[in-house]
């Protein structure tokens, strides 16, 4: 699965390439702060004009230097897409969503460095992470479309009209007047439901007043924490008909967005738990695939102040708590960050679990059931049990319960996670103060 949809993703940014600059012309370069750009430039004189191509990268180089070599493969892509769709089940978008896509792509919105979120994007990480997540989280009918608004006045190019765009392909298309200004335009809605929207980071302390985007000319609406979303995307490919080249936020990044946001919605809403849903399908999988971007992700986040460390840490509490341990493992943190997180227990009878060889109690923590243990050696090198059999053992737990409980408590809080929903006090985790007991 990861081959064929590594070849579709190259195969479909040169083809968006070369359908970019298919007419006659050069590329040249020019310096800004230091950093080279590319643009294609065709006519002469005062026809010339200049088409933005983007950073210089290697990557980049290579593709300008193989400009107009590759053949037209529509009908290989188309086999390369159906093939991911129906062989690996990967997920499509509906057709009326991924024809309005490819528009966008072809009209230049993703060359122009704008940024596909929201969960049209996350329909793109099974095929990009190679795994399954959950058809539910994956359905939409909304289009959200990115961009910093000082590359979308720098870049020095653009797009058709937006609503121009949209009409091509349903002419129902309108535009809908902004709450705040009802002169901009920062959302498009077309007869059957599908709506497309204009995202841009708001920074500062604005009023949520609409913002141009010349190079996509439309307005967007400004939102808070979309900066760090859309900081470094990566290419990705739709897959609708021959796959349509876009770029979406990093997976790490929309994982950590997404449990941000959510503290920005009222409790109960249909949002607030998708997007509870989508950061933990992501950080499950981020957690075995991809450890090191998430730890980097999630330091950056927390790295922004105050108000970001809460609503992270609050939106994490959310998760189901297996998967919020394999988070907080994966990132080096502690328990005790989680908002109202304390471990409690009960007096339900410890037991021997002879297959670990461990005494076994239970605990529970924000109401999920928290598999507590102490290790035999633990208990033979701190607690007297050196010789005893299985029921000596729980007689020597059951003396000093609540020392042991104690014990268990700071490490589930406060030590390094071992293994989600449980806990293991090891005789290095006992301090000196528990004593040695006699055997009496």
């Amino acid at each position: 699965m990861q081959t064929i949809y590594a070849e579709l993703l190259d195969r479909s940014i040169n083809a968006a390439f070369d359908n970019a600059f298919a007419e006659d012309g050069s590329f040249i370069a020019k310096t800004v702060k230091n950093r080279k750009y590319w643009y294609f430039q065709t006519g002469t004189g005062e026809n010339r004009s200049q088409r933005y191509v983007g950073p210089e990268t290697p990557d980049l180089l290579e593709r300008i230097a193989r400009h107009k070599e590759h053949r037209d493969d529509i009908k290989e892509r188309r086999a390369l897409a159906s093939t991911l769709v129906r062989s690996f089940g990967l997920p499509r978008p509906l057709p009326e969503i991924g024809n309005v896509l490819a528009a966008l792509a072809d009209a230049g919105v993703f060359r122009l460095r704008g940024v596909l979120v929201g969960t049209v994007a996350f329909q793109a990480y099974p095929a990009m992470l190679g795994v399954r997540l959950p058809g539910a989280l994956l359905q939409t009918g909304d289009i959200d479309n990115a961009q910093f608004r000082n590359a979308s006045v720098a870049v020095g190019d653009s797009t058709p009209p937006a609503i121009d765009v949209l009409k091509n392909v349903d002419a129902t298309f309108r535009a809908v007047p902004h709450v705040v200004d009802g002169r901009r335009v920062t959302s498009y809605v077309a007869k059957g439901g599908v709506r497309v929207d204009f995202l841009t980071p708001n920074t500062g302390e604005g009023t949520g007043e609409p913002q141009a985007l010349p190079a996509l000319q439309t307005d967007a609406q400004p939102l808070r924490f979309l900066d760090y979303l859309i900081h470094d995307p990566e290419p990705a490919v739709i897959l609708h008909g021959a796959g349509i080249s876009v770029r979406v936020p990093a997976p790490a990044r929309f994982a950590i967005h997404k449990l941000i946001v959510s503290r920005r919605r009222r409790d109960g809403t249909a949002k607030r738990d998708k997007d509870i849903q989508q950061a933990a399908a992501l950080l499950l999988t981020l957690s075995e695939l991809r450890p090191h971007d998430l730890k980097e992700a999630w330091d950056e986040a927390r790295e922004r102040g105050p108000t970001w460390r809460q609503l992270l840490e609050e939106g994490l509490a959310g998760v189901e708590s297996a998967t919020r341990d394999l988070t907080l493992r994966t990132v080096g943190a502690i328990r005790s960050l989680i908002p109202g997180i304390d471990l409690e227990f009960d007096s339900a009878p410890p037991r021997y679990d002879l297959s670990r060889d461990v005494v076994a109690f239970a605990g529970r923590a924000l109401g999920r059931q928290v598999s507590c243990a102490i290790s035999r050696e633990a208990l033979d090198d701190h607690f007297g049990t050196d010789g005893l059999d299985k029921d000596g053992r729980v007689q020597a737990f059951l003396r000093s319960r609540s020392k042991i409980e104690q014990m268990a408590r700071a490490k589930y809080l406060n030590g390094p996670i071992e293994e989600p929903d449980a806990v293991l006090v090891k005789t290095s985790d006992v301090r000196g103060s528990a004593g040695r007991p006699s055997r009496g």
